[in-house]
């Protein structure tokens, strides 16, 4: 399979930001607010309100203008500019709009879990949303092509998204003929990014989680400047990373642990990689030759 032409890049990367942008998204309390927002210029700070605000979509209507201001952190004067910018009188207007529009029951016995059960109950939320997104295939089927496309096909994930990123190129290795690891920083990074767009790699693939270093967004900033497409797997549309992103798809990770957990990015990642498989015609024949060679070398305990 060819690689994109650089024109083919530049549209992709128009559509990615338009049409790709909410296009089917199902009705959810997250999706509900990201709606919202959209078509508002905000400010970094507003945005960090907004990405807040989704990552605890159930929870906002509920949220006094101080509770988002602490959970954001930001001050509360803040919270009302941001409710302003959205076009309501202030942040009491704001909340009354989300629970007629986005009405979330709390959960009666939620009160009696203990907070591991808490964690455990706010992945499966996000497990939820992270369906209901999948309702519409298009996003990722995209983002299949563009990383099939692309050879070598660079992996970037620093800090926290670094085991992501090893996860998706151990798997993607398997079926894809040049997959290269990004997973440490420095001033190596962008010489490995120019040398893989030398090679011909026409698209990136980026986990980005919180917190997010400012090297990652250098770092895609640098990418996309060397032309490649940047698919980004990201805790919220409204992440810092969106900025310098083609194509971002979003999958929340929780909070509730003192440090925060990633299944629905995790299980994202898998589901790149299915899309990615149906993109590479030979994908199959990688994986049984891999078998092949495993039984002969013995390599697992059956």
């Amino acid at each position: 399979m060819t690689a994109d032409t650089s024109a083919d890049r530049s549209a992709d990367r128009s559509a990615d930001r338009s049409a790709d942008r909410g296009v089917g998204v199902p009705d959810s309390p997250a999706a509900r607010l990201q709606a919202l927002f959209e078509g508002h210029r905000l400010t970094p700070t507003q945005r960090r309100i907004a990405h807040s605000m989704v990552r605890r979509a159930a929870d906002v209507p509920f949220l006094s203008s101080v509770e988002l201001a602490e959970l954001a952190g930001v001050s509360q004067p803040s919270v009302t500019r941001f409710a302003v910018a959205l076009g309501f009188d202030g942040y009491p207007a704001l909340r009354r709009h989300l629970r007629e529009v986005a009405p979330v029951e709390q959960a009666a016995h939620s009160a009696s879990y203990n907070e591991y059960q808490q964690a455990v109950e706010a992945e499966i939320e996000n497990l939820k949303h992270l369906a209901e997104v999948l309702a519409d295939p298009r996003p990722v089927q995209r983002a299949g092509r563009l990383l099939a496309a692309s050879r070598p096909l660079p992996v970037l994930g620093l800090r926290a998204a670094a085991s992501q990123a090893y996860g998706f190129a151990y798997f993607a290795a398997k079926v894809h003929p040049d997959v290269r690891l990004l997973h440490e920083g420095g001033t190596m990074v962008h010489d490995r990014i120019d040398a893989a767009v030398r090679a011909g790699a026409s698209a990136l693939l980026c986990f980005a989680l919180p917190r997010h270093p400012r090297e990652v967004v250098d770092t895609l900033a640098h990418a996309r400047e060397a032309g490649l497409a940047v698919v980004t797997v990201a805790d919220s549309a409204f992440a810092p990373v969106a900025k310098v992103s083609d194509l971002l798809l979003p999958a929340a990770v929780g909070t509730g642990l003192a440090f925060d957990t990633a299944c629905a990015p995790m299980l994202l990642g898998r589901v790149l990689l299915e899309a990615m498989c149906d993109d590479l015609p030979d994908a199959q024949a990688r994986l049984e030759e891999f078998d092949v060679r495993a039984a002969a070398r013995g390599l697992f305990v059956e």
